[in-house]
């Protein structure tokens, strides 16, 4: 679901801003190619992470992605809805993942994990120039904590 306002269309009928986010998502995230932050991210890109990372620039931010899809296989950024107007998009999202490598102070389970949260961006010269992320960390830690509890999944 995606609510537009503010600036002309593309040719594919989404906002530059949308196609962004979307992009960011699917590529970076969703299947782990470091390479397109070169041409989605602004190279002073300014990041505040769900995990609540912070950093600024390109190369930061990809060792960021490649520590979460270390300790979560199949991770996943899932829009589930995106408000865009003019430069700035907002997104409530949902990440998830199996839990296959230390991540937050919890040893490895195979258990899946999610959480929701919700990401502004700001675009500028056609590229993302800075997000802000806020998890839920409060149910993620809840449910590393339950995983930990039933203990590792059997092979």
């Amino acid at each position: 679901m995606t609510s537009e306002r503010g600036r002309a269309h593309s040719p594919l009928g989404l906002e530059p801003s949308t196609q962004l986010v979307q992009g960011f998502y699917e590529r970076i995230w969703n299947a782990g190619d470091l390479e397109a932050a070169r041409e989605l991210l602004a190279e002073s890109f300014a990041f505040r992470g769900s995990l609540g990372e912070q950093m600024r620039g390109r190369e930061p931010f990809c060792a960021y992605v490649r520590s979460v899809r270390k300790a979560l296989t199949e991770y996943r950024c899932d829009i589930l809805e995106c408000v865009v107007e003019g430069p700035k998009a907002f997104a409530k999202m949902r990440f998830s993942g199996i839990h296959v490598g230390p991540f937050r102070g919890y040893a490895p389970t195979g258990r899946p994990v999610e959480w929701l949260g919700a990401a502004l961006f700001r675009c500028a010269a056609g590229r993302i120039a800075e997000l802000w992320v806020l998890g839920d960390l409060d149910a993620l830690d809840r449910t590393l904590r339950t995983n930990a509890e039933r203990g590792p999944l059997e092979p």
